[in-house]
């Protein structure tokens, strides 16, 4: 269900890839409008916080490129995220250019197969 105006992460499929290193699949909603407002990119945030960047420099895990208005919900995937081995549990929330964060986050349990919206494959 969405929030209000905010980017909803709907569902995570988390697929390992190599020792420590994952693609995401993520499923956002956002009732996007436009270029002034539309769900610009989404995170996985490990439990201290940081947020995990294949390109450093990036604003978001996945930087979205453009609206989806006629494309809702939608999934775009992120490949040679590198969570470290100690690490169980990752939170994955969504950003919207006008909004922000504020939106559904998805915790993803990666010792289970599966959980409430979310997959893991090893």
């Amino acid at each position: 269900m969405q929030s209000a105006a905010n980017a909803d992460v709907i569902f995570v499929r988390a697929v390992q890839t190599g020792e420590n290193t994952w693609t995401f699949h993520v499923t956002v909603e956002h009732p996007d409008t436009g270029w002034e407002d539309y769900a610009n990119g989404w995170d996985v945030v490990l439990p201290d916080g940081s947020i995990i960047k294949p390109d450093p420099t990036a604003d978001f895990t996945r930087l979205l490129l453009h609206p989806h208005e006629n494309e809702q919900p939608f999934t775009r995937s992120q490949s040679n995220i590198v969570i470290p081995a100690d690490v169980a549990l990752v939170t994955v929330r969504a950003h919207d250019l006008l909004d922000g964060y504020g939106g559904r986050e998805v915790t993803v349990n990666l010792t289970q197969e599966e959980g409430n919206d979310f997959v893991v494959e090893r």
